[in-house]
């Protein structure tokens, strides 16, 4: 049986891997506003996209800071948390990446 703490983690993973690929994922910056250059749409950069992981790395991160918070004691962390935890979103995000730079797609004749 799942307690609170349980499901609290598990939808704090899935909101991880979601956020982590979503950058991958569209072409949207934010997945909200179209990226366009002179007024037409085209892909977005690789730092656009690493610029949104960070971003949404830090979204993450406040949503477990509040849920650590309401749930018990909130702990201190050292730079060492932080960069380790950014290292394991950048690998929940690298089936996004491989999708998008990665696999090959083939094309409709």
């Amino acid at each position: 049986m799942l307690n609170n703490q349980d499901i609290a983690i598990w939808l704090l993973i899935a909101l991880s891997l979601g956020m982590a690929n979503l950058p991958f994922l569209t072409e949207r910056v934010f997945a909200v506003v179209p990226w366009k250059q002179g007024g037409v749409a085209v892909a977005k950069p690789l730092w656009l996209r690493m610029g949104e992981v960070l971003v949404f790395y830090a979204l993450v991160g406040a949503v477990a800071f509040s849920v650590e918070a309401t749930l018990g004691n909130r702990y201190t962390q050292a730079w060492e948390f932080y960069a380790i935890t950014f290292s394991l979103f950048l690998v929940l995000g690298y089936p996004g990446f491989v999708y998008r730079y990665l696999s090959r797609r083939r094309k409709m004749a």
